[in-house]
C-alpha cells in the first residue's frame, strides 16, 4: 500500500466534486466523444474504490461510528434507489473532519464529513447533498474526469485520490502535492466543470423528490452556507470551495424543487438523534457544554427527546454513567423499540461496569434486529468484557459475511478467537483487518502464520494459500 507522506505522492487527478482550482477563466476543452466507458469500465472503477477506501482508512479519516454509518447508509440506499442508475452500487461512509464538506470517489463511495452532519439542520438537507454527490456518480463525470487513468498503475491512481482528499483538508499537504504534480510535469488539473455542477443539482433534486424528501432541501443548504460565508473569516467551508455557490445556482435549484409536489413534514427524529450523537462525541470539553445544557434546559435535560438523548450522552461523556443511564431508561421506556436509546442504554451500562444488565439489553435487542450489525459488536464486545470468550466468538463468526469490508468486525472476530486459542481464524481475520485498512505487508504476515496452523485440512490449506498468492501479488504491485 502506498504510504504518505502527502508530499511524495503526485497529484494529477481530481476526486472532490466539483473542485474549482482552475483560474476563473477556465474553459473546459470541446467534448470529443466519452472515453470514458472504454477506460473506466465497471470492474476498474470498483477495484479503484476498493483500493482507494483502503488508503482512507489507512490515513485515520474513517469515523468508526457503525451507528451513525448505518443512517447515513440508509438514506443514501434510498436516494441511490430513485437515482439515474439504482443498480449501482454505493458505499456511504463518514469522513472524521469537523469541517464542512462531502465527496465522490471512485467506484461509488461517498464521504460525508461530520462537519457537514453536524451543520446540516433537518434531513432533507443532508439527503441533498447526498443526492448531489451520488449524481456526479451516476452521471459519469468521475469517469470522464479520469479519462487518463489508465496511464497509471491502480495503487498509484488510488493513492494520488486519497491525497487530493486530503489535500482539501490540509492547505499544506495540498500545496505539497500540486508541487509534486509540478515537478513530474503533470499534464493538467481535472475539474468539474459549471455544466457538471448544474447536471449534479438537476439530477439529485430529482433523485430527492422521488425519495420522498423535501426537493428544496439541497437549495436551502447551499443557501445557509452561502450566507453564513463571512463567519468563517479567510477560511469558508470546503463545501464553498469545492462546490461554488451563486445565487443563480440557488435560484435554479429552488425553481427546479418547486416543480415537485410539496412534501408533508416527517418524523426526523432518527436524523436528529445522530446528529446528537455527533456533536457529543466531538465536544472538546463535554463537562462545559453539560454546564451550559443544564443552565439552559435544567437538571431533567430539556422537554423533547433529542434534547434528553443528548444530555445522557453529556453525562457519560462526564462519567456521570447512573444518571445518564436514568435519562436513557426514561427514554427507552417511552419508545421500546427506539435503536438508539437501546444502544445508548446498553453502552451507559457497559460504560459503567454493569456488563449483566447491558448484555441483557443488547441481547433483547438482538432477539427484536436479528442480524443487526451495530447490535452484534458492542454485544460481542461487552462478552468478551464480562469474559463469555466463547460466546462471543460464536455470535461474530457469521458477521463477516455480512460485513465483508468492515475492518472493525474482523478484529473484534481476531480478539475473540485469540481469547478461545483459534489460531488459525484469528490470523485469517487480523489479515482482512490489515488488508481492509490498506496494510497489505501485515496482511501477508498473518496469512503465513496462518498457514503455518497445526492440523490444517486440505481445504483449509488450499484457501490460505489462495488468499496469501492474491495478497502477495497486490503488495508486489504497490512496491
Amino acid at each position: 500500500m502506498y504510504k504518505f507522506p502527502i508530499s511524495a505522492l503526485i497529484c494529477s487527478l481530481l476526486v472532490t466534486t466539483g473542485a474549482v482550482l482552475a483560474q476563473p477563466d477556465f474553459q473546459p476543452l470541446p467534448d470529443l466523444g466519452d472515453t470514458s466507458g472504454q477506460i473506466f469500465t465497471p470492474e476498474h472503477d470498483r477495484k479503484l474504490g476498493t483500493e482507494f477506501m483502503r488508503l482512507i482508512r489507512q490515513e485515520g479519516l474513517v469515523l468508526d461510528d457503525e451507528e451513525v454509518t448505518r443512517y447515513l447508509r440508509k438514506v443514501g440506499r434510498k436516494l441511490a434507489l430513485n437515482s439515474e442508475n439504482p443498480g449501482h452500487g454505493f458505499t456511504f461512509f463518514l469522513v472524521n473532519d469537523k469541517r464542512i464538506n462531502a465527496f465522490a470517489g471512485p467506484g461509488g463511495y461517498i464521504g460525508t464529513n461530520v462537519g457537514l452532519f453536524t451543520a446540516a439542520e433537518r434531513e432533507s438537507e443532508l439527503a441533498g447533498v447526498l443526492a448531489h454527490e451520488i449524481a456526479h456518480v451516476t452521471q459519469r463525470h468521475l469517469a470522464r474526469a479520469f479519462d487518463t487513468a489508465d496511464k497509471l498503475s491502480l495503487a498509484n491512481t488510488a493513492a494520488l485520490l486519497a491525497a487530493i482528499l486530503i489535500g482539501t483538508q490540509d492547505g499544506q499537504a495540498g500545496a505539497a502535492a500540486l508541487t509534486a504534480a509540478s515537478a513530474l510535469s503533470i499534464q493538467q488539473q481535472i475539474n468539474f466543470t459549471r455544466a457538471n455542477e448544474k447536471e449534479a443539482d438537476r439530477v439529485g433534486i430529482r433523485a430527492l423528490a422521488g425519495a420522498g424528501y423535501d426537493p428544496h432541501g439541497m437549495a436551502g443548504f447551499f443557501e445557509k452556507l452561502q450566507k453564513n460565508a463571512k463567519l468563517y473569516g479567510t477560511k469558508p467551508p470546503e463545501f464553498l470551495s469545492t462546490h461554488p455557490v451563486t445565487i443563480n445556482r440557488i435560484a435554479e435549484a429552488t425553481s427546479r424543487a418547486e416543480a415537485y409536489p410539496a412534501v408533508e413534514q416527517t418524523d426526523e427524529r432518527e436524523f436528529q438523534l445522530m446528529r446528537a450523537k455527533l456533536r457529543v462525541a466531538g465536544y472538546e470539553s463535554p463537562r462545559q457544554v453539560l454546564l451550559d445544557f443544564q443552565r439552559y434546559h435544567g437538571d431533567g435535560g430539556g422537554s423533547g427527546e433529542v434534547e434528553r438523548y443528548e444530555y445522557a450522552l453529556l453525562l457519560a461523556a462526564t462519567k456521570q454513567h447512573t444518571r445518564a443511564a436514568e435519562v436513557m431508561r426514561r427514554l427507552h421506556a417511552g419508545d421500546r423499540d427506539r435503536l438508539a436509546y437501546r444502544l445508548g442504554l446498553g453502552r451507559i451500562l457497559a460504560e459503567d461496569g454493569k456488563l449483566e444488565p447491558a448484555l441483557s439489553m443488547y441481547r433483547e435487542s438482538l432477539e427484536l434486529y436479528p442480524d443487526e450489525i451495530i447490535v452484534i459488536l458492542p454485544y460481542a464486545n461487552t462478552l468478551m468484557t464480562a469474559g463469555k470468550n466463547e460466546e462471543a466468538f460464536t455470535l461474530l463468526s457469521g458477521v463477516t459475511s455480512k460485513a465483508p469490508e468492515e475492518p472493525k468486525v474482523y478484529k473484534l472476530l481476531a480478539q475473540a478467537a485469540g481469547k478461545t486459542r483459534r489460531p488459525l481464524q484469528t490470523h485469517t481475520a487480523m489479515a482482512e483487518h490489515y488488508y481492509l485498512n490498506g496494510y497489505t505487508a501485515q496482511a501477508v504476515e498473518q496469512m503465513k502464520l496462518a498457514e503455518k496452523t497445526p492440523g490444517l485440512s486440505n481445504y483449509q490449506a488450499a484457501r490460505i494459500q489462495a488468499r496469501l498468492a492474491t495478497l502477495e501479488r497486490e503488495l508486489k504491485e504497490e512496491d
